[in-house]
Protein backbone atom coordinates (compact mmCIF):
# COMPACT_ATOMS: atom_id res chain seq x y z
CA UNK A 1 0.00 0.00 0.00
CA UNK A 2 1.32 3.45 -0.94
CA UNK A 3 1.99 5.86 1.90
CA UNK A 4 0.75 9.41 1.91
CA UNK A 5 3.63 11.83 1.61
CA UNK A 6 4.25 13.99 4.66
CA UNK A 7 3.45 17.66 4.31
CA UNK A 8 6.40 19.96 4.83
CA UNK A 9 7.25 23.58 4.25
CA UNK A 10 9.23 24.41 1.11
CA UNK A 11 12.67 25.98 1.22
CA UNK A 12 12.60 29.70 1.97
CA UNK A 13 12.71 32.20 -0.86
CA UNK A 14 14.49 35.43 -1.62
CA UNK A 15 12.32 38.49 -1.14
CA UNK A 16 12.30 40.79 -4.17
CA UNK A 17 10.77 44.10 -5.11
CA UNK A 18 10.16 45.95 -8.34
CA UNK A 19 9.78 49.73 -8.14
CA UNK A 20 8.16 51.99 -10.71
CA UNK A 21 8.71 55.66 -9.87
CA UNK A 22 9.53 59.13 -11.19
CA UNK A 23 10.84 60.72 -8.02
CA UNK A 24 14.21 59.37 -6.80
CA UNK A 25 13.83 60.76 -3.24
CA UNK A 26 10.51 58.88 -2.90
CA UNK A 27 12.18 55.70 -4.15
CA UNK A 28 14.96 56.17 -1.59
CA UNK A 29 12.41 56.61 1.22
CA UNK A 30 10.67 53.42 0.11
CA UNK A 31 14.00 51.58 -0.01
CA UNK A 32 14.91 52.83 3.50
CA UNK A 33 11.56 51.61 4.80
CA UNK A 34 12.01 48.18 3.22
CA UNK A 35 15.56 47.86 4.55
CA UNK A 36 14.28 48.77 8.01
CA UNK A 37 11.66 46.04 7.75
CA UNK A 38 13.46 43.25 5.83
CA UNK A 39 17.17 43.88 6.38
CA UNK A 40 20.02 44.53 3.94
CA UNK A 41 19.72 44.45 0.17
CA UNK A 42 21.54 41.62 -1.61
CA UNK A 43 21.28 42.81 -5.22
CA UNK A 44 20.06 46.04 -6.79
CA UNK A 45 19.58 46.90 -10.44
CA UNK A 46 20.27 50.36 -11.80
CA UNK A 47 17.20 52.47 -12.45
CA UNK A 48 16.25 52.45 -16.13
CA UNK A 49 13.47 54.06 -18.16
CA UNK A 50 10.14 52.27 -17.82
CA UNK A 51 8.50 52.48 -21.22
CA UNK A 52 6.86 49.05 -21.66
CA UNK A 53 3.39 50.41 -20.87
CA UNK A 54 1.67 53.72 -20.14
CA UNK A 55 -0.60 52.08 -17.52
CA UNK A 56 0.87 54.16 -14.66
CA UNK A 57 1.26 57.49 -16.50
CA UNK A 58 -2.13 58.96 -15.58
CA UNK A 59 -1.50 58.42 -11.88
CA UNK A 60 2.27 58.84 -11.62
CA UNK A 61 3.18 61.04 -14.58
CA UNK A 62 5.73 60.79 -17.37
CA UNK A 63 9.39 59.79 -17.18
CA UNK A 64 8.85 56.65 -15.15
CA UNK A 65 11.79 54.53 -14.06
CA UNK A 66 12.06 50.82 -13.19
CA UNK A 67 14.31 49.29 -10.53
CA UNK A 68 14.59 45.74 -9.11
CA UNK A 69 16.15 44.58 -5.86
CA UNK A 70 16.44 41.51 -3.65
CA UNK A 71 17.11 41.10 0.06
CA UNK A 72 19.73 39.01 1.84
CA UNK A 73 17.44 37.45 4.42
CA UNK A 74 15.55 34.36 3.24
CA UNK A 75 11.82 34.39 3.94
CA UNK A 76 9.10 31.75 4.15
CA UNK A 77 7.30 31.49 0.83
CA UNK A 78 3.95 31.93 2.54
CA UNK A 79 4.93 35.41 3.75
CA UNK A 80 4.01 36.95 0.39
CA UNK A 81 0.54 38.12 1.50
CA UNK A 82 1.92 40.04 4.48
CA UNK A 83 4.69 41.57 2.34
CA UNK A 84 2.18 42.70 -0.31
CA UNK A 85 -0.08 44.31 2.29
CA UNK A 86 2.88 46.11 3.89
CA UNK A 87 3.97 47.31 0.42
CA UNK A 88 0.51 48.74 -0.27
CA UNK A 89 0.61 50.56 3.09
CA UNK A 90 3.99 52.01 2.14
CA UNK A 91 2.69 53.14 -1.27
CA UNK A 92 -0.19 54.89 0.50
CA UNK A 93 2.11 56.54 3.05
CA UNK A 94 4.30 57.89 0.23
CA UNK A 95 1.32 59.12 -1.84
CA UNK A 96 0.52 62.78 -2.38
CA UNK A 97 -2.98 64.06 -3.02
CA UNK A 98 -4.33 60.51 -3.30
CA UNK A 99 -1.89 59.64 -6.10
CA UNK A 100 0.89 57.13 -5.77
CA UNK A 101 4.41 58.40 -6.30
CA UNK A 102 5.82 54.88 -6.41
CA UNK A 103 4.54 51.42 -7.32
CA UNK A 104 6.08 48.69 -5.14
CA UNK A 105 5.67 45.14 -6.44
CA UNK A 106 6.89 42.42 -4.05
CA UNK A 107 7.63 38.85 -4.95
CA UNK A 108 9.56 35.76 -3.98
CA UNK A 109 12.33 34.11 -5.95
CA UNK A 110 13.07 30.40 -5.47
CA UNK A 111 15.27 27.97 -7.34
CA UNK A 112 12.28 27.03 -9.50
CA UNK A 113 10.38 30.27 -10.08
CA UNK A 114 9.75 33.96 -9.58
CA UNK A 115 6.31 34.78 -8.18
CA UNK A 116 4.92 38.29 -7.84
CA UNK A 117 2.13 39.34 -5.50
CA UNK A 118 -0.82 41.09 -7.12
CA UNK A 119 -4.12 42.53 -5.97
CA UNK A 120 -5.63 41.84 -9.40
CA UNK A 121 -7.24 38.52 -10.33
CA UNK A 122 -6.51 36.88 -13.67
CA UNK A 123 -6.78 33.38 -15.16
CA UNK A 124 -3.20 32.37 -14.28
CA UNK A 125 -3.17 33.88 -10.77
CA UNK A 126 -3.89 31.90 -7.62
CA UNK A 127 -5.68 33.49 -4.68
CA UNK A 128 -3.56 33.48 -1.51
CA UNK A 129 -5.90 35.35 0.84
CA UNK A 130 -6.71 38.87 2.09
CA UNK A 131 -7.08 40.20 -1.47
CA UNK A 132 -3.66 38.98 -2.69
CA UNK A 133 -2.96 36.71 -5.67
CA UNK A 134 0.22 34.87 -6.66
CA UNK A 135 1.37 35.62 -10.21
CA UNK A 136 3.76 32.98 -11.56
CA UNK A 137 5.97 35.31 -13.60
CA UNK A 138 9.08 33.31 -14.55
CA UNK A 139 10.08 29.64 -14.34
CA UNK A 140 13.62 28.28 -14.22
CA UNK A 141 14.24 25.62 -16.88
CA UNK A 142 17.35 24.46 -18.69
CA UNK A 143 19.64 26.71 -16.69
CA UNK A 144 17.74 29.95 -17.38
CA UNK A 145 14.62 31.81 -16.38
CA UNK A 146 11.88 31.41 -18.98
CA UNK A 147 9.04 33.79 -19.66
CA UNK A 148 5.43 32.72 -19.74
CA UNK A 149 2.72 34.06 -22.08
CA UNK A 150 1.61 36.52 -19.38
CA UNK A 151 5.05 37.64 -18.13
CA UNK A 152 5.21 41.42 -17.95
CA UNK A 153 7.41 42.88 -20.71
CA UNK A 154 9.74 44.59 -18.20
CA UNK A 155 10.40 41.23 -16.51
CA UNK A 156 11.09 39.52 -19.84
CA UNK A 157 13.79 41.94 -21.03
CA UNK A 158 17.25 40.42 -21.41
CA UNK A 159 18.74 42.69 -18.72
CA UNK A 160 15.96 41.74 -16.30
CA UNK A 161 16.38 38.00 -16.96
CA UNK A 162 20.13 38.33 -16.33
CA UNK A 163 19.40 40.19 -13.08
CA UNK A 164 17.04 37.42 -11.90
CA UNK A 165 19.57 34.75 -12.82
CA UNK A 166 22.22 36.55 -10.74
CA UNK A 167 19.69 36.79 -7.90
CA UNK A 168 19.00 33.07 -8.20
CA UNK A 169 22.73 32.25 -8.00
CA UNK A 170 22.96 34.30 -4.79
CA UNK A 171 19.83 32.55 -3.49
CA UNK A 172 21.33 29.12 -4.21
CA UNK A 173 24.53 30.08 -2.40
CA UNK A 174 22.56 31.21 0.67
CA UNK A 175 20.49 28.02 0.70
CA UNK A 176 23.65 25.90 0.55
CA UNK A 177 25.24 27.92 3.35
CA UNK A 178 22.08 27.59 5.45
CA UNK A 179 21.96 23.80 4.93
CA UNK A 180 25.68 23.44 5.69
CA UNK A 181 25.32 25.47 8.89
CA UNK A 182 22.29 23.42 9.93
CA UNK A 183 24.15 20.13 9.33
CA UNK A 184 27.03 21.44 11.46
CA UNK A 185 24.67 22.44 14.27
CA UNK A 186 25.03 26.21 13.67
CA UNK A 187 22.17 28.65 13.27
Amino acid sequence: MARMKELRSPSPGTLLFGFIFTDTPTMRRALEGLVGRYGPVALESPARPFCETNYYNAEMGQGLKRKFLTFKRLVPQDSLVDVKLASRDMETALSEGGRRRINIDPGILTLERLVLASSKDFAHRVYLGRGVFADLTLIFQGGHFRCLPWTYPDYSRDDALLFWERARAIHLSRLRRQRRNRSQGRC
